[in-house]
């Protein structure tokens, strides 16, 4: 049997392990966390991964893990949330409506999907890769170096598979000029079905109800922070603290300094990767390592739709032909929505006051709730 190495077991790696299992592939997953994450902001799953998750017949179990989430709200300085507007929704060809979901709970449904035909490494991750024409020779943190046929970086936008095979990350990430914190709030929310919306000028402050259980997103511009690090959990909170000091409006106040003492805080700055070709040798990316479009929720839909597209490559092609057929594929799908970043950003985070008031206009065109 051929054997991969994927590194990743988020979205994209375990949805790959599972097709190349079925094409004959012999996967084994590493994973630097020590096992899986119990948390996750909600994404979705929809377009080009809907066709793929009814093939592995988890709409199901996808849709019992559904947030709670049908209708938007815009909430005013003082409190006060705005009519109720219906969520826009999608649906497959075959007629599956697109599901909201935990990131966490997503990642867990693809790994149970694929556990029994593939080996799963937690705690340990890839420190070196030596390729050849006929293989990759893997080093790990903590487990016995390996060679391995292929080699997948499907380990997210701080991709370590890139950075060994492709160079220094800050080479390739471009900055947008935004950052996002999340962190759950351990409360039911106050509207159980409606994502609040509430933004000044360059910042947003967001309550989505998840699934029973509110969660806080901060998303506010601001330029590139002289050396950021995403896993210094206490510059995080400096920066967080320093771009709402001055908000008084709504619960912004309060949330912040929920924020601030939350020991489950995600943050990180909006970027997308910029690679003129996402494999090298029997090296190759997938997912948000190769294509990053954070913050909109379409990252895991394009991750699971990308998995696919390889594993159906390789399945009918050698490496070389089928790493080139894949990207030529999947690029069309990343670049045309990494070209939609700008208009998402300016409607999601508007820069001004004016920008804040026509957005708002434009949103009471949607369908009541």
């Amino acid at each position: 049997m051929r054997t991969v190495l994927i590194s990743g077991a988020g979205v994209a790696g375990p949805t790959l392990a599972y097709w190349l299992a079925r094409a004959g592939w012999q996967p084994t997953v590493v994973e630097r966390a020590a096992g899986q994450r119990s948390s996750g902001n909600p994404v979705d799953v929809r377009g080009p991964a809907l066709p793929v998750v009814e093939q592995m017949g988890l709409v199901d179990t996808l849709r019992a893990a559904a947030t709670h989430a049908t209708g938007l709200r815009i909430v005013d300085p003082a409190g006060r949330p705005g009519r109720r507007m219906s969520m826009p929704v999608t649906r497959s060809p075959a007629g599956t409506a697109e599901i909201e979901v935990p990131r966490a709970d997503l990642a867990r449904i693809l790994h149970d999907a694929a556990r029994h035909d593939a080996e799963f490494r937690y705690d340990d991750t890839v420190t070196r890769l030596d390729q050849d024409p006929g293989g990759v020779d893997v080093t790990f943190a903590t487990g016995p170096a390996r060679r391995f046929d292929l080699v997948v970086g499907a380990d997210g936008l701080h991709s370590t598979v890139r950075r060994l095979a492709f160079g220094p990350e800050r080479d390739v990430v471009r900055h947008l000029g935004l950052y996002v914190a999340t962190t759950p709030l351990g409360e039911p929310p106050e509207h159980p079905h409606d994502v609040l919306l509430h933004n000044t000028p360059g910042r947003l402050v967001a309550i989505h109800p998840v699934r029973g259980e509110a969660g806080v997103a901060f998303i506010f511009r601001h330029p590139t922070v002289a050396g950021f690090d995403h896993t210094d959990t206490a510059q995080h909170r400096q920066i967080l603290t320093a771009a709402y000091a001055d908000e008084r409006g709504w619960r912004v106040p309060e949330l912040l300094a929920r924020a601030r003492q939350a020991e489950d805080l995600y943050f990180d700055a909006v970027t997308r990767v910029m690679l003129s070709s996402w494999s090298t040798g029997r090296v190759v990316l997938l997912g948000d390592a190769a294509a990053s479009v954070s913050l909109f929720g379409d990252g895991s839909s394009l991750a699971i739709a990308g998995a696919r597209t390889l594993a159906a490559a390789l399945a009918e092609n050698g490496p070389g032909t089928a790493l080139r057929r894949y990207e030529a594929e999947h690029r069309r799908r990343t670049d045309s929505r990494g070209r939609g970043v700008g208009l998402m950003a300016a409607t999601l985070v508007p820069k001004s006051r004016a920008g804040v008031a026509i957005r708002n206009t434009l949103a009471r065109l949607l369908p009541a709730g």
